[in-house]
């Protein structure tokens, strides 16, 4: 299951939960972004050991700023509400696996 991220419950989603969470930043005119948006819901539907968010950085511009996406599409990855790794471009399957694999 995926959810959709804004300001007002980034933070709950984020530290609400003891799995790693994925949180993949795009936005609908991004090519890349919808390259990678299948993977991400992929990976969200075969993996019950992790949360997974989105966030539109044309609707939520300010979380964008906040963790310094510049491109996109950027996934962050957080353990026990702490940001462990980030991933900036477009990644094959095999490698967003060992991306989310990085917070165990």
């Amino acid at each position: 299951m995926i959810t959709e991220l804004t300001s007002a419950n980034f933070d709950t989603f984020v530290k609400g939960t003891d799995k790693p969470v994925l949180i993949d930043f795009w936005a609908p005119w991004c090519g890349p972004c919808r390259m990678l948006s299948p993977l991400v819901d992929s990976l969200a539907g075969e993996r019950a050991d992790i949360a997974v968010g989105k966030v539109n950085v044309d609707e939520a511009p300010d979380l964008a700023m906040r963790f310094g996406v510049q491109g996109i599409p950027t996934l962050l990855l957080f353990k026990n509400g702490e940001k462990v790794n980030q991933s900036v471009g477009l990644i094959p399957a095999a490698a967003l696996q060992e991306f989310v694999d990085s917070a165990k």
